[in-house]
Formats: structure tokens, C-alpha cells, sequence
């Protein structure tokens, strides 16, 4: 097993046991919504804290339930994951790209030289 899979085993490891911990372990039992986002928890925390406290500003746009909220955080993120991984992809296609060029430039050099 080359370097690069074992690296890619073992993060991919400590990712699953990221997810999978916190579920185990029964780590947010104690609250209503274990597993709130931080604004959520930001907003109970200023709440405790300051209960005369009123929000700079309120939101655009209030999805009508949570499950559309978490819907549409879900595609803001695979959008972000995919703009990444195009720029990411068309990187190293360039760089293979000048890769072959060069090569085929050497191989063209060698050619005439004979």
C-alpha cells in the first residue's frame, strides 16, 4: 500500500469517527436539540446572559420550517463543494496539460537532433 493510500485511510477514518463519536457517546443528550447549529446556541447564550436583548438586524429571508432551513444550508454547501472541486479539477488539468506540452516539446526536440 503506497504512502498517499494510507494517508487517504486514515483520514478518512478520523472522519467517520468524527461523525460517529459524538452519536456513541451520547454527547447532547442532556438538550431539547442536541445537535443546533452555533447560532442557536449563540442566540440562547445572549438570551441567558442579556434577556432584554434585541438583534442590529433581522433576517431576509425565514424558512417556514427547519427542515427547508436544513435543506437549504445542505445546497449551499454541496454548491461550495462543487465550485471547489471544478477549480480544484481545472488546476490540475492545466498543470497536466502544460505537463504533456512540455514533454511533447522535448520528445519534438530529440526527434530533430537524430
Amino acid at each position: 500500500m503506497s504512502r498517499n493510500t494510507k494517508i487517504n485511510v486514515l483520514l478518512l477514518l478520523l472522519v467517520a469517527a468524527l461523525a460517529v463519536l459524538p452519536l456513541a457517546l451520547g454527547l447532547g443528550d442532556d438538550k431539547e436539540e442536541p445537535f443546533t447549529g452555533s447560532d442557536g446556541e449563540a442566540e440562547t447564550a445572549i438570551t441567558e446572559i442579556e434577556p432584554d436583548y434585541e438583534p442590529w438586524f433581522t433576517p431576509l429571508y425565514e424558512p417556514p420550517s427547519g427542515e427547508i432551513e436544513s435543506a437549504l444550508f445542505s445546497l449551499q454547501a454541496a454548491i461550495g463543494a462543487g465550485v471547489l472541486a471544478y477549480y480544484f479539477g481545472l488546476r490540475r488539468g492545466r498543470r497536466q496539460g502544460e505537463k504533456r506540452a512540455l514533454e511533447r516539446q522535448g520528445a519534438d526536440g530529440a526527434d530533430e537532433q537524430v
